[in-house]
């Protein structure tokens, strides 16, 4: 599995960029970890449901419906995404085992700096006690994975306040930042990041590409 940085990037080329891996992971089995942050956006899995986003109409960024499960999530900089493509036909074809995985290595991450994570029963993502520190949500075509997860690390949490995170209401978002007590710069923790995935899932990391935003 290589490891990609990809900085600071739009949400549609987000996609698109999945898009291709995820062409090519069927073809010839080359899986990939992007590692990114996005401009400020709204996401929200394709549901009937969308009261999560409140009206949005005046939100105060963009919104995309896409393939994955859960309720309206944010995402914006300061929060770091991780998109693995992973051919799941070599991991038993179990939706729920990657998920559990996908968490267990978020709380890994989390837990190298000190912050004590964990599972929440019912719910997916990673929690601090009673605070939701990251958000998982993932798609599949073709038993290849795509999205994944987005750990927040600032401390500023602001563009949350105008939706209802995952659909809970009254939920109370956390970051590495607040937990610490500390500024965390993203880097330092994309520098872990593709070690712990790597090793959840067993798989080797050929390279990493780094870069600057």
């Amino acid at each position: 599995m290589k490891v990609v940085w990809l900085g600071r990037i739009e949400f549609s080329k987000g996609l698109e960029i999945q898009a291709e891996a995820l062409e090519q992971c069927d073809r010839t089995g080359e899986e990939t970890l992007f590692l990114l942050e996005h401009e400020p956006v709204y996401t929200i899995g394709r549901r009937l449901d969308k009261s999560s986003l409140g009206n949005a109409s005046y939100l105060p960024h963009p919104v995309f419906e896409i393939n994955r499960g859960g309720q309206a999530t944010y995402h914006g900089p300061g929060q770091l995404v991780g998109y693995p493509i992973l051919d799941l036909k070599k991991r038993g074809k179990d939706l729920h085992a990657y998920l559990r995985s996908l968490e267990n290595a978020v709380i890994r991450l989390v837990e190298g700096f000190g912050v004590q994570a964990a599972f929440c029963d019912g719910k997916t993502g990673v929690w601090v006690e009673n605070r939701k520190i990251a958000s998982i949500g993932i798609g599949v075509r073709r038993w290849i994975s795509m999205h994944g997860f987005a750990l927040n690390v600032s401390s500023d949490l602001t563009g949350f306040l105008s939706i209802t995170p995952c659909g809970l209401a009254g939920v109370r978002m956390t970051s590495l930042s607040l937990e610490l007590d500390r500024e965390v710069a993203l880097e330092e923790v994309r520098d872990r990041a593709g070690e712990v995935l790597q090793a959840e899932f067993e798989v080797a990391v050929v390279g990493a590409v780094k870069g600057e935003k």
